[in-house]
């Protein structure tokens, strides 16, 4: 009996130092994040019990206002633009017999670049003495003669394009892969009834992938809350919070303004917000709904 439950405790040995890890470095400083959200704590001092107050003058604060709506354009961006593209290129590549893992390469590769270097490459880009502008104004083509990243219009679709094009590739490999676990014959079966390319996409390689695209939607829609690292590099939320979005403004608060209770009620929001998001994706789940 001892060695049967010795036996069968031999996986959590190997599982033991993530889970000791995870705890460490993930579950007791986000429970310890949700507890300060009720105090006025700035970092170092005296951490004073405030109720709710954080979460009341944040449905007052225009800034976070601002961040909310701007998290919601960017999730509506992502999960239309990207996603678009990249089921085009992926059925698009399906056709290509020579050289396809290179173009994979290519699709997938600025994702696997780090963000401060996808970030520097576009501000060279977007430069308004030195980047494309200029350069196609040798063609005569007017394309900015400012950087979007600069203007209160522009600079939050500026970085969303800049990251979007950083993404897309692992939306092409990850619905590529999918296609190809699509049974040939019918497709097959399509072209002996003559169907077009747009037929065969909408009524079978997309049915098909419904549950890649539906974890897609899933990914996207939870990533989207905490997009930091290119709104901080490129722009910092600016100018006058055109950019501003949610972890953003938490960072400005915990160590800008070292007002970490406040920081805490804003992740509290965010994480609220994902919570109710998977919540949904389990119900849909089920209910038998193929995702």
């Amino acid at each position: 009996m001892i060695k049967l439950f010795l036996k069968n405790m031999t996986p959590w040995y190997f599982l033991i130092p993530i889970i000791v890890i995870h705890f460490i470095v993930i579950a007791i400083p986000s429970i310890l994040s949700l507890a300060l959200c009720f105090t006025d704590w700035n970092g170092f001092g005296k951490i004073n019990f405030i109720g709710l107050d954080n979460f009341y003058e944040l449905f007052n604060d225009r800034v976070f206002k601002l961040a909310v709506w701007h998290n919601l354009i960017w999730t509506i961006f992502f999960l239309t633009v990207p996603i678009s593209v990249a089921l085009l290129g992926a059925f698009l590549l399906t056709g290509v017999k020579r050289f396809q893992l290179f173009y994979r390469f290519i699709f997938f590769f600025p994702f696997i670049l780090a963000s401060i270097v996808n970030c520097l490459i576009w501000k060279y880009l977007f430069h308004p003495k030195h980047g494309l502008g200029p350069f196609l104004e040798n063609f005569g083509i007017s394309l900015f003669t400012n950087s979007p990243l600069t203007q209160k219009e522009t600079s939050l679709f500026a970085v969303g394009f800049v990251d979007a094009w950083h993404f897309w590739g692992f939306l092409v490999v990850i619905y590529i892969t999918a296609m190809y676990q699509v049974d040939e014959t019918l497709y097959e079966a399509a072209e002996i009834e003559g169907a077009t390319k747009w037929q065969k996409f909408r009524f079978i390689t997309f049915p098909m992938i419904r549950p890649t695209f539906v974890f897609s939607v899933l990914i996207i829609m939870i990533w989207s809350i905490p997009a930091f690292d290119y709104v901080y590099i490129l722009t910092g939320g600016g100018p006058a919070y055109s950019s501003e979005v949610l972890a953003n403004y938490l960072h400005f608060q915990a160590f800008r303004n070292m007002n970490v209770g406040y920081a805490s009620a804003i992740g509290a929001m965010m994480f609220i917000y994902v919570f109710i998001v998977i919540t949904i994706f389990g119900i849909l789940r089920r209910l038998d709904w193929e995702i």
